[in-house]
């Protein structure tokens, strides 16, 4: 009897990092963590109950602590997130709670364990801010590595495979992506997982191609099925056709090509086939982020963002402890630019240390600038903690959400009171630093003009000003499919933005994820923006975009595709002009 052969499935997920590979699967199990029993612990039991909490946990480090031992020193960024990793299996939310649930409701350490990371995970889920949110994976896969040792279920052992295959896994936390060897694993695909997610930072910095969020891929996945992963598109076929299969082996050739390029060109500057030089800076929120942001050609930080040293803390942290980071960051990258955005939060819903206050729409809230001056205690804190930073380096203060002059006016009254409480106290500080705030609600855009007139310089944040323009919630599946980042609407906001500083001779910076995408460069510089901020890892692909593009013709397309009305038109208009450089986005409609 013959076999049927397998049918071709295209699954769509989220693109981990960019390329394409061909292989085998290779399905990697994870059993026994979601099968969870909850019971009672009896008074007497508790310390043992924590004991056997707190031995899962020291197995979990050790393990996690034997897989950084093992990798070479030249991967910092790699380290830096496994090290992160390794803080949170002691993080006060997760490991002190857990303590706590059990001694105070006498329960199992697993049931508690898993209701406190829950909670956790809801409250990242809170914010708006999309990295901060993909930082729920790291507590899930740190909760799940802990509850493996709890239940007794047997550990993913990447190091071990010994074939050249493709893996295919419900999730992979970062130390499982590092322990990946790269001359047998041509890339993975996962269950899991989202875009600025660290597993993918590790993906990319591997330079494999990587698809996650495919929610089905183990359950459609057998071993041994043929896999087309295209990590650029987000993409997998699973068992291609043979048409599909010579397809992708020809994209795979050229993906490599363009690779090869970029490598070799990466420590070139960042300026036009027409000679105009672009100012590319890099998004990072830890000051450990430096060494990425300098390896991969950063011409300064275009982004800080400064919720982490929030979290780490049960209180909020003082100007001191403020000061030394900033401080830090501004002389490991003088003389180059840092821009050091204020406490962008949702307070009442984040910071457990707050009082919670009910919100029907938390986006739309008590959040970033609006909180900070609900509660000028903390803002002055950390405003005269960057004023004083200013000090030692090249030092821009940025101001998220502004949405009316009255706000602007409030902010720069607490400057005000910042400057003069130094000047009494005999401070050292610059009270100079240039003033910026991000454009990322209409009304801002509406109002760009007059906001221009009284600050130094405008930040496009493009995921926010994306999601109020389009009335959009991007956490909601439903209407995802409208986050357009080249949307009509959207380009005529930065475009109204950009006339508007440059009537009054203000700089613009744009330091949202659509500055990091390649399709989007052509119509971004021929709109006139010159300075983009992005994830390090971006910086060379982009240098290498721009450094294709001519300035002139960027123009007239702009003007050109400004006009149409549909982002497809748009989408289809930009891939047929630059279709010879656009080879991340060959495969995406």
């Amino acid at each position: 009897m013959t076999q049927k052969k397998p049918r071709e499935l295209v699954l769509k997920g989220i693109s981990g990092s960019p390329g394409i590979c061909i292989g085998k699967a290779y399905v990697v199990d994870q059993e026994g963590v979601n099968i969870i029993e909850r019971y009672p612990i009896a008074k007497t039991m508790l310390p043992r109950e924590i004991d056997r909490f707190k031995h899962a946990v020291g197995k979990a480090k050790e393990e996690h602590a034997r897989i950084i031992k093992s990798l070479d020193k030249d991967v910092s960024e790699t380290l830096n997130i496994l090290e992160t990793h390794m803080a949170l299996f002691k993080d006060k939310m997760l490991y002190g709670r857990t303590i706590e649930t059990i001694q105070t409701e006498q329960i199992n350490a697993e049931w508690a364990l898993r209701k406190v990371s829950r909670q956790i995970k809801l409250m990242f889920q809170q914010v708006d801010d999309p990295y901060l949110q993909s930082r729920v994976n790291d507590i899930v896969q740190v909760s799940d590595k802990i509850m493996a040792n709890l239940l007794g279920a047997r550990n993913i052992k990447i190091a071990d495979i010994n074939k050249r295959v493709i893996i295919v896994a419900h999730d992979l936390t970062p130390a499982d992506a590092s322990q990946i060897q790269l001359e047998l694993i041509k890339g993975f695909v996962t269950d899991r997982g989202g875009k600025d997610s660290h597993t993918g930072i590790v993906a990319k910095s591997l330079k494999i191609p990587s698809v996650f969020g495919l929610a089905r891929a183990t359950a459609s996945i057998n071993n041994d099925d043929i896999l087309i992963v295209d990590g650029s598109s987000g993409l997998i076929i699973i068992n291609p056709e043979e048409d599909t299969l010579f397809r992708y082996e020809e994209r795979l050739a050229r993906f490599e090509a363009y690779r090869a390029d970029i490598e070799r060109e990466s420590h070139l500057p960042a300026i036009t086939r027409d000679g105009v030089a672009l100012n590319l800076m890099a998004n990072i929120e830890l000051v450990e982020e430096v060494v990425s942001a300098k390896d991969n050609g950063a011409s300064g930080i275009g982004l800080f963002r400064t919720e982490f040293l929030y979290l780490d803390l049960k209180r909020f942290p003082t100007e001191e402890e403020l000061l030394i980071k900033y401080k830090e960051l501004a002389e490991l990258m003088t003389p180059q630019s840092v821009t050091i955005r204020t406490l962008d939060i949702n307070g009442d819903k984040f910071n457990p240390y707050i009082d919670p206050v009910e919100e029907a729409n938390p986006a739309l809230g008590l959040r970033a600038v609006r909180f900070c001056l609900e509660n000028k205690d903390i803002f002055i804190t950390q405003i005269k903690a960057i004023l004083r930073a200013g000090a030692f380096g090249h030092i821009k203060l940025l101001i998220p959400m502004i949405s009316c002059m009255e706000e602007l006016a409030q902010v720069k009254a607490v400057i005000r009171q910042a400057v003069a409480e130094l000047e009494r106290d005999e401070k050292v500080f610059n009270k100079d630093i240039p003033l910026g705030i991000m454009i990322e609600v209409p009304s801002a855009v509406l109002m760009a003009d007059e906001l221009a007139g009284q600050v130094d310089f405008f930040s496009i944040g493009t995921n926010d000003l994306i999601q109020y323009s389009m009335a959009i919630d991007r956490r909601n599946r439903r209407v995802a499919h409208l986050y357009q980042a080249l949307n009509p609407a959207v380009l005529k906001m930065i475009k109204m933005t950009f006339e508007a500083a440059h009537k009054n001779n203000i700089e613009v910076v744009m330091c949202g994820e659509m500055a990091g995408d390649p399709i989007n460069i052509p119509v971004l510089l021929g709109i006139g923006i010159r300075h983009l901020s992005m994830n390090p890892a971006s910086i060379p692909v982009i240098k290498k975009m721009v450094r294709d593009i001519d300035i002139e013709k960027a123009r007239k397309i702009s003007e050109e595709l400004i006009q149409f009305t549909t982002v497809q038109e748009i989408i289809r208009f930009i891939q047929e002009e630059y279709k010879d450089i656009l080879p991340y986005k060959e495969t995406e409609d």
